[in-house]
């Protein structure tokens, strides 16, 4: 998901910064990027260290010499039956989301500030308003509180002309796509609950998406929840 976003960028001109975990996937996503004649750097980073966010957002903004764009993609849970989750595996899901998208927003904030304004995009999920959340629980606790963080951080800082929205997607990142093929008849099922009768791709329909999202055209949306899947969910 977050590549595809960052090549949807790329497409219009963005330079990126990309930052995770994997430096291999890192370095696979910014030699795509550079196809596009884009700049783009890899920035090694854990989650779970959220201390080590602010520093790297400063060193970023200036490398690139500017921050005009944040979104935060990455999540770092399991997903289970409530009973079967330990208090670690919970936790972790917190830390990676909504915690460590504070830290990044928070630190990002006087860059776009500098900047002349700039736009934040969070990635939540349709699993906040599923019909049967079994084994969604810890999941979408996460990104609800990530949500709400979002309308809090528009409205407070819409005066600084940051805009901040989340998109709720569904792609067929590598995960899912390994999920298909070993449950077809889930994916089947799940497939026909979307009412445009496929799963979304990473850079056409979510890509595309937040390039809408943080372009001029939709300067006057802030603190909504846009949901990138076929119509399935009821937001």
């Amino acid at each position: 998901m977050g590549q595809g976003i960052a090549l949807a960028l790329a497409t219009e001109g963005v330079s990126v910064a990309v930052v995770g975990r994997t430096v291999a996937k890192l370095d696979e996503t910014c030699a795509l990027l550079r196809e596009r004649g884009v700049r783009a750097e890899a920035y090694a980073l854990d989650l779970l260290d959220t201390d080590a966010i602010a520093p790297l957002v400063d060193r970023i903004a200036g490398d690139f010499g500017r921050l005009d764009v944040l979104v935060n993609n990455a999540y770092d849970g399991v997903m289970m039956p409530l009973l079967d989750m330990s208090q670690k595996n919970f936790t972790k899901g917190f830390v990676t989301g909504p915690f460590a998208a504070f830290a990044f927003m928070k630190a990002a904030h006087p860059h776009l500030v500098a900047a002349g304004g700039g736009s934040i995009v969070n990635l939540v999920t349709s699993a906040m308003v599923r019909w049967d959340p079994t084994n969604y629980g810890a999941y979408a606790a996460a990104k609800t509180a990530l949500r709400s963080l979002t309308r809090t951080a528009a409205v407070e800082w819409a005066p600084d002309g940051i805009r901040v929205n989340s998109v709720a997607p569904h792609a067929l990142s590598p995960g899912l796509k390994w999920w298909t093929e070993t449950h077809p008849e889930e994916a089947a099922e799940f497939v026909a609950a979307i009412p445009m009768k496929r799963i979304g791709d990473p850079e056409a329909d979510i890509g595309r998406a937040v390039v809408a999202l943080v372009g001029p055209d939709l300067a006057y949306l802030t603190g909504a929840t846009v949901p990138l899947d076929g119509g399935q969910a009821h937001f």
